[in-house]
């Protein structure tokens, strides 16, 4: 199932913040409509972040323009500090009305490897979202490390298949989420596993959730992506009520269209690969005839702040 941190209160956040082993791993299926403070949270609307890239040293900066056969010249490379930017973006998140009800990590969560030190930062970061009664979940990047983020929440439950997959139920869509693991493999029985789950809940739309690309990226820095992305597509594109596949990894926000697929790039958090582009997270709200996606900028002056993308939930005028 997929890494889900349940939402926590005002007393738990002050005795136990930070004993990290306290905390509990689940599988959401949803969450109160009102959250411990009396906050209204909305079940149809999801907060969707990736890359948030977080280093065990919270003052870390890294320059994210700065890459082999980058166009930005060495003295206009931009840094970004990526603690600050989950701060921010949590922020902005749990100052939403009515906040969402769930929040995602489409994978990348830590910096370098996935270290115990590199989740400690994160789960910190993090404890004003639950704090809020906002539900976490997070799936597997090239960056992180399963055994490190399993031995560091104890109370996480393995799928059979030995991999972050799971299903979170919603009242108008059914959000799949998926492991790409280290090298952007989904292998045959992920594969598997996900058409049956298709298959079985064929009442509801599904937008699925990855963080590698499933085709090599056509965006401003090449990165080959996916290696099994194109039997992921085909069995995305055989299921009519699959409307969409979510992915982090470019950093970028981009959107192409495959018949009723659509395919959609997560802005990173973090560190951005092209000068200027913009970074932040992504605000989906849920109806049961459309996801509406709003790009929700770090730099509220940004001139692609409060973009939206609009993807239809029915067969019929997607």
């Amino acid at each position: 199932m997929p890494i889900t941190l349940p939402p926590i209160n005002r007393r738990e956040f002050i005795r136990g913040s930070l004993a990290l082993g306290s905390t509990a791993i689940m599988l959401s299926r949803g969450a109160s409509a009102v959250d411990r403070d009396g906050a209204n949270l909305d079940q149809n609307r999801v907060a969707l972040l990736a890359d948030t890239h977080i280093s065990a040293d919270p003052n870390l900066s890294y320059p994210g323009t700065k890459w082999p056969g980058s166009p930005v010249p060495e003295h206009e490379h931009e840094s970004v500090n990526m603690a600050q930017c989950l701060a921010d973006v949590a922020k902005n998140v749990i100052a939403l009305n009515p906040r969402p009800a769930h929040l995602i990590i489409n994978g990348d969560c830590a910096m370098s490897r996935g270290t115990e030190a590199e989740y400690k930062e994160l789960l910190r970061l993090l404890e004003p979202v639950r704090l809020a009664g906002i539900t976490v979940h997070a799936t597997i990047g090239n960056h992180d490390n399963r055994e490190n983020l399993w031995k560091l929440l104890p109370f996480l439950k393995k799928e059979q298949m030995g991999v972050q997959a799971g299903v979170i139920e919603l009242p108008h869509a059914n959000l799949v989420l998926l492991d790409s693991g280290r090298r952007g493999i989904l292998g045959e029985n992920q594969l598997s596993w996900l058409a049956r789950e298709l298959d079985e809940r064929s009442d509801k739309p599904a937008l699925v959730f990855g963080h590698f690309n499933p085709f090599p990226n056509k965006g401003v820095r090449p990165i080959k992506g996916m290696s099994d992305g194109s039997s992921l597509l085909k069995l995305l594109k055989d299921r009519k009520h699959a409307r969409a596949y979510l992915y982090g990894h470019t950093h970028e926000w981009q959107h192409a269209r495959m018949e009723h697929l659509h395919v959609i790039g997560q802005p990173a958090v973090s560190y951005y690969f092209g000068k200027g582009h913009a970074h932040g997270s992504l605000d989906m709200k849920l109806t049961n005839i459309f996801a509406d996606l709003e790009l929700q900028c770090i730099d509220s002056n940004h001139k692609q702040h409060l973009a939206r993308k609009r993807m239809s939930l029915k067969e019929k005028g997607a």
